[in-house]
């Protein structure tokens, strides 16, 4: 006779029916959900092996080769997801950070673009080590031009002065309070007539590799 897998909604059925009391042939499952909706609508589950009160139901039965059987897998895995869930939470180890720019101190560029009189100064203010997937810094420079090429998204947000963005398809002029997007992989130069000091956001966080 084949064997019969009982689910909560098969309780549901019997109790509808008011049939209060399941009795298992042998090799028949019943699963963990199954029994916590028997003990709400008072349905008695009388195992294969059972000859007295549902009270003596064992709490899992094993395969005759001593392996945990199907049902007790099944209890397994319920159990360790209720753990999990029942775990407390714990804060993200992200938190609020707050930059005062109008104190900062900017270093010189750390990369070489042969353009000194340019004293071009760069200071990354948000980065990867702040759990952020996207970094943030102040840049200045002053009158000049040098070649970039981006390997990440970027945005600028023009403080002071006026900062040129040359591309192949011509110039971008920046003004204070303009916003300029430049998408990854773009050739570019950053160029001021004089002066400009603007804030960046790139995405990555790890922009310089």
């Amino acid at each position: 006779m084949p064997k019969k897998c009982y689910t909560a909604q098969d309780i549901k059925n019997l109790a509808n029916q008011n049939i209060l009391e399941l009795r298992l042939k042998k090799g028949d499952l019943v699963t963990p959900l199954a029994r916590d909706q028997a003990r709400e609508v008072g349905l008695s589950i009388i195992e294969a092996e059972e000859v007295s009160s549902p009270q003596q139901v064992p709490a899992f039965t094993s395969s005759p080769s001593g392996s945990v059987g199907l049902e007790e897998q099944v209890r397994q895995i319920v159990s360790k997801l209720l753990e999990q869930n029942n775990q407390p939470s714990t804060p993200s180890s992200r938190s609020v950070v707050h930059v005062d720019g109008r104190s900062l101190t900017m270093p010189p560029f750390p990369f070489e673009i042969h353009r000194p009189e340019m004293d071009v100064r760069l200071e990354d203010v948000i980065t990867a080590q702040h759990g952020s997937p996207m970094a943030a810094g102040f840049m200045s420079l002053h009158k000049g031009s040098f070649p970039w090429t981006l390997t990440y998204d970027e945005i600028e947000f023009v403080i002071e002065g006026e900062l040129h963005i040359v591309t192949s398809q011509g110039t971008i002029v920046g003004k204070p309070g303009d916003v300029i997007y430049i998408p990854k992989g773009t050739q570019i130069s950053f160029s001021t007539p004089q002066w400009a000091k603007f804030l960046y956001v790139t995405y990555p966080a790890e922009w310089a590799g």
